[in-house]
């Protein structure tokens, strides 16, 4: 008896479909292990003396990647110096601190040439960071300095009477919800707020002095959250010398006695999945229930 034609049909529509599935799997395949094959040639590959370039982009949140990039460039002889690539207006402040103590330890124990490159912006934190450098270039319309701490929240109180809401709230401790978005700060709270604030002006305007070899003295009067061109910022001695990304890499190669053009080495880019691969990391923009639950203020070292 002849097999029917509809049994037949969906017989072809299945090969042709798994078929089509490993081919779309091997390109996949052919894509993933080419990209990760030029990432480890770009990390890796050359001879002889190189120059390690990481970039420190966008709102400084976490230190982790960074300081771990640092950290291995400035443990590694066959890195000669590291260039440190900056478009940043800062971010939070301990993390901040974290990559600039990392910075230091690696000019100042390891002994190895650590520069920064200045593109648009390199403000609050992303200087604080360039401040513990060897040397720092910007362009003549870059955007450096903003030393200065702020915090800031929203207060909803209004709202939530207008939502006929009202928020409950069980404490120990008279300051245990200082800076709750439900209710008016009291001057106490305000006065502890700023106490802290304040701390970490002095911490921040102490480790610039230190990074630039300058007297604190001299650093305060530049310490009001004030940005500058680059052009500005050079006779105040935020930066070292006008020059773009090319100029910093050039003048690093002939400080460490790099002859001729340097093997540039940057660190490899973590891909997670064929989907990060096909559309990028998308683990930023789902929600983080730890952060959707923290409502308290966060200080930043952040130009805005």
């Amino acid at each position: 008896m002849p097999e029917p034609p509809r049994s037949r049909t969906f017989l072809w529509v299945l090969l042709g479909g798994g078929a089509f599935f490993l081919f779309l799997l091997a390109v996949f395949a052919l894509v993933y292990f080419t990209v990760r094959s030029e990432q480890k040639s770009s990390s890796f590959g050359g001879f002889g003396d190189k120059i390690a370039v990481v970039d420190l982009e966008g709102v400084i949140i976490s230190p982790k990647d960074l300081v771990e990039q640092l950290r291995k460039y400035g443990d590694d002889s066959s890195i000669k110096a590291i260039i440190i690539h900056v478009n940043s207006p800062g971010g939070g402040a301990a993390a901040s601190e974290e990559i600039y103590r990392e910075v230091l330890r690696i000019r100042d124990v390891k002994k190895k040439r650590i520069v920064a490159s200045i593109e648009t912006v390199g403000a609050s934190g992303a200087y604080y960071v360039s401040s513990a450098t060897n040397k720092i270039f910007a362009d003549e319309a870059s955007i450096v300095g903003s030393i200065g701490v702020i915090a800031e929240w929203y207060n909803y109180e209004e709202l939530l009477k207008w939502a006929k809401l009202q928020a409950i709230v069980l404490k120990a401790g008279e300051f245990k919800d200082t800076g709750s978005p439900v209710r008016p700060m009291t001057p106490a709270e305000r006065a502890y707020l700023q106490g802290m604030i304040d701390n970490m002006h002095t911490q921040f305007i102490e480790s610039v002095a230190k990074g630039r070899r300058m007297k604190v003295d001299d650093i305060k009067p530049l310490a009001d959250g004030k940005v500058w061109t680059g052009e500005q910022a050079m006779p105040l001695k935020l930066i070292d010398q006008i020059g773009d990304f090319r100029a910093a890499v050039e003048d690093t190669a002939k400080s460490v006695g790099i002859k001729g053009e340097p093997t540039i080495v940057r660190p490899e880019k973590d891909r997670k999945s064929l989907l990060d691969l096909l559309f990028g990391d998308a683990s930023e923009y789902i929600p983080d229930p730890a952060k959707l639950m923290q409502t308290n203020a966060q200080f930043y070292y952040l130009w805005k």
